[in-house]
């Protein structure tokens, strides 16, 4: 195991609040599948988390509806595998969202965002719940989370809802997201990281997130509440919606089978969710269900973690490990979870810059950018596709470092080879499946791109006037 972390992602310069607003009224039927239908504490701007990382599940994925067989949990991994390799995995996602070449963003201030044609966006919406039953009606009066007021006479309260000026009605600061990259020229397509139930829960990180935090009926009704209003904030934009990183690769650590661990999901959620079962599998299945419900021209994707089988295939140094075979296990589990119905899957490299962990916490984490030794970036891309052929989706990586080998190795100016390599080998990344990278720091003190001395603004504009990468040629 190792111990990674996620930090609130910030926009320092959102322009001016959106005109949109909620979708409205909630519908009432109750979703069958996941498929069907149309930090300690964080506010904007700050806030870190730190989670231990580390049980496994083979499965199947099978036909065109991408139904999920549990029992028995035999693989045919490696059919799938070879009729999905046969094809590009990422040419509707693509299509839908206007692009065909290999997407590459981050998580960004507006002015870096403006000095390259970037493709995507992305923020972490995580911190707190607000009190009571569901979401505020106004942050200016009767609006708490925790007992702490929304309004811009406290001091800021955690809920996402109020990451604004008090005057607009909750949820602005998603609305604007949402708005303001899809006006830019070309599109930049909005990413939320959805990360709440860890810091909203106030439990301990990893297991406790999926015995208690999930299988708290009352909690879960405001967990749900709030994915709900989200997803109304979003409405009929285009966007990219990432559901809780490390969440599902704690649970499988718990159980090779999703249907087998407790949740509160009908019991929570019987609006949306009333048909599904209350397990870790129906509660996937419902978060991706509700998308299709409320935000119908959004993307989903949970996340894949590559340490979820207690093997980190990451950091992997035997050259006798299966390597597909691992990826397989982690498709199989999250599969029962709603993925084989998402639209992609999430995947990252390392939560820090190899520079801080070498530096600062005396960890090697690089990877041989030869590709001669072990851990090494082949390795990477070999789990991926092995991980979006057997669930026949394309991969995103998140939140991968920026670090660059002309920083200092001190903070926020730490050194990685990620940015160059994956900057520079993108027709490796189109082969796993890939659809983009987004880039973004995992922590407070990491290198960003504005303390990276312009490295990812120029790789990337090299990238794209080189003209691309094309996913689907």
């Amino acid at each position: 195991m190792r111990v990674c972390g996620f930090a609130l992602a910030s926009i320092s310069a959102l322009v001016a609040a959106a005109s949109c607003s909620s979708s409205g009224g909630h519908a009432t039927a109750a979703l069958a599948d996941g498929g069907a239908g149309g930090e300690s504490s964080a506010s904007q701007g700050g806030g870190t988390s730190s989670r231990t990382r580390g049980a496994s599940s083979e499965g199947t994925v099978t036909g065109s509806a991408r139904t999920e067989s549990t029992a028995g949990r035999t693989s045919t991994g490696e059919t799938r595998a070879d009729a999905s390799a046969a094809t590009c995995l990422g040419a509707s996602l693509l299509g839908d969202l206007g692009k065909t070449h290999l997407m590459i963003g981050g998580s960004m201030e507006a002015a870096t965002a403006a000095k390259a044609p970037f493709d995507l966006q992305y923020v972490y919406i995580s911190g707190g719940l607000p009190d009571g039953s569901g979401p505020c009606a106004s942050c200016a009066s009767g609006c708490t989370t925790n007992g702490t007021t929304c309004a811009n006479s406290g001091p800021g309260c955690a809920w996402w809802g109020c990451w604004q000026y008090d005057v607009p009605p909750p949820g602005d600061y998603v609305r604007t997201f949402a708005s303001t990259w899809t006006t830019a020229k070309p599109a930049q397509v909005p990413m939320i990281t959805y990360y709440q139930l860890l810091q909203s829960s106030g439990v301990a990180q990893g297991a406790p997130e999926v015995q208690q935090a999930a299988t708290d009926a009352t909690f879960m009704a405001r967990y749900f509440a709030d994915w709900r209003f989200l997803l109304q904030q979003i409405g009929t934009t285009k966007a990219l919606l990432h559901i809780e990183p490390d969440f599902w690769g704690f649970a499988e650590q718990l159980a090779e089978d999703a249907t087998t661990l407790p949740a509160a999901v009908a019991s929570a959620n019987s609006e949306d969710c009333g048909a599904l079962p209350n397990t870790i599998a129906g509660m996937g299945r419902c978060m991706i269900g509700m998308t299709r419900k409320y935000a119908p021209h959004a993307k989903v994707g949970l996340h894949a973690s590559a340490w979820s089988t207690n093997v980190d295939v990451s950091l992997n140094t035997s050259a006798t490990l299966d390597v597909a075979a691992e990826a397989r296990k982690t498709a199989a589990f999250l599969a029962a979870c709603g993925e084989a119905s998402a639209d992609f899957v999430v995947v990252e490299t390392s939560d820090r810059d190899a520079g801080y962990y070498q530096t600062v916490e005396s960890k090697d984490t690089w990877w041989d950018d030869t590709n001669a030794k072990l851990p090494n970036f082949h390795q990477d891309f070999a789990w991926v596709t092995a991980l979006t052929e057997a669930l026949a989706e394309p991969a995103l990586w998140w939140q991968t470092p920026l670090g660059n080998m002309q920083q200092n190795e001190t903070a926020d100016h730490y050194q990685d080879n990620r940015v160059d390599y994956f900057l520079t080998h993108t027709n490796e990344l189109a082969a796993a499946h890939g659809v983009g990278v987004a880039f973004g720091p995992g922590a407070a003190g990491q290198t960003t791109p504005e303390t990276d001395g312009g490295n990812f603004v120029a790789k990337a504009n090299a990238y794209f006037s080189g003209g691309a990468e094309n996913v689907c040629p």
